[in-house]
């Protein structure tokens, strides 16, 4: 019961063969080609754009929320806490 021998995998080939005949298999294994050049160029537009870093963030230093501005607790979570 292991992997098949040599003679079951001619005749499955013959079978797909006869099913699909040879224009249409030549035919996918063409669309299958022109799919893998397509995304290879597509990958190779990709790195070749000169894209500028973006800047680094500043940090703003001093800069201080008002107590009155500031998020009160609510009674809820006041509740929870307690």
């Amino acid at each position: 019961m292991g992997s098949f021998s040599l003679m079951h995998w001619v005749i499955v080939l013959l079978v797909v063969m006869l099913l699909f005949g040879g224009g249409r298999i030549s035919g996918l294994m063409g669309d299958v080609a022109k799919g893998i050049k397509s995304f290879k160029k597509g990958m190779a537009d990709d790195s070749d754009d000169d894209v500028t870093p973006a800047k680094p963030a500043v940090r703003i230093d001093g800069h201080r929320v008002p107590e009155q501005d500031a998020p009160t607790p609510s009674a809820t979570e006041e509740k929870t806490k307690a």
